[in-house]
């Protein structure tokens, strides 16, 4: 088979962005560039690597068992790369990424740590959804990734082989709200009372349409405002626009003029904090930033 590194890192970004037009936008290609990438791919394999549908694409069997391939190429090649231009061995690279309340809680701190104990440790970050950050630790375009997860804390994906997922926190929701507003002088506050505010909440996905509204709340919430950034959506409960979800473990972060409420009435919401990685061995930079946020998480659940 006749295949360009080029064809192998367009193949990981289409399986990681799951059209061709969001691998071209990532790449800084054009489209027709990952389309003839991608058909020649195909011809050297002797094998279809994508099925078609409306929404983009998927990978097929044998497209599978080349992306597994294609990232250890990938990833041999960058360890080349680091370990010609590395100027010490405690150095390296490691790529991560985290769905984004895990920012402020443990990443920035754990980086912050990794700086003063492996400054020759290059860490490169990149925020996303806990589906994307899965598809991208798969893809090979991550070695770490700091997600959430709802109980029954099932496997972040079926494909095989499983990704390791190691539980670093759990953590209850609770309802932001303001601090001069109807319940900001209250511990809590009813599910009832909660169905009739205006609610501050995010783009989700189909486990969770709705980030930042209380799960199961009786009938129809009203969202008022939507915002991507959580940071923002708690500036518009500190504005008194409404209310929305966050966990304690923001706490430190929270900013003037909102408080967190427990919710009476409703059964707990519990999230869990994993990182999740492929399997097999870490490299040593992986291994330093791993413990950096184990440290982290245990200081931030003390």
């Amino acid at each position: 088979m006749d295949m360009t590194l080029v064809g192998l890192r367009v193949l990981r970004e289409v399986a990681e962005r799951g059209t061709f037009t969001a691998a071209a936008e990532a790449l800084g290609y054009t489209q027709s560039a990952v389309s003839r990438q991608m058909a020649g791919l195909e011809q050297a394999a002797g094998v279809r690597l994508f099925d078609r549908h409306p929404g983009g694409v998927r990978l097929t069997g044998p497209g599978r068992a080349l992306l597994r391939h294609a990232v250890v190429a990938l990833d041999a090649v960058a360890a080349a790369d680091d370990e010609l231009h590395s100027t010490g061995t405690d150095g390296g690279a490691v790529r991560l990424g985290f769905f984004p309340p895990a920012g402020p809680v443990l990443v920035a701190a754990a980086l912050a740590a990794l700086r003063r104990d492996r400054p020759r440790v290059r860490v490169t970050t990149r925020e996303a959804t806990t589906p994307a950050l899965v598809r991208a630790v798969r893809a090979g375009t991550l070695d770490l990734a700091v997600v959430t997860s709802r109980p029954p804390h099932r496997s972040p994906d079926t494909e095989d082989p499983p990704l390791r997922a190691e539980p670093l926190l759990e953590t209850r929701l609770a309802v932001a709200v303001p601090a001069d507003g109807p319940f900001g002088a209250r511990d809590h506050v009813s599910a009832a009372e909660l169905a009739r505010e205006p609610w501050i909440a995010g783009p989700g996905g189909t486990a969770e349409p709705l980030l930042g509204v209380w799960p199961g709340l009786p009938g129809r919430p009203v969202v008022r405002h939507t915002a991507r950034d959580w940071l923002t959506r708690l500036h518009l409960v500190a504005a008194g626009a409404g209310v929305t979800t966050a966990t304690p473990a923001l706490l430190p972060v929270l900013p003037a003029g909102v408080r967190l409420v427990d919710v009476a009435g409703a059964a707990a919401e519990i999230r869990r904090i994993s990182l999740v990685r492929m399997p097999g061995a870490l490299a040593a930079p992986a291994q330093a930033l791993t413990a950096a946020l184990r440290r982290q998480a245990d200081r931030t659940a003390g």
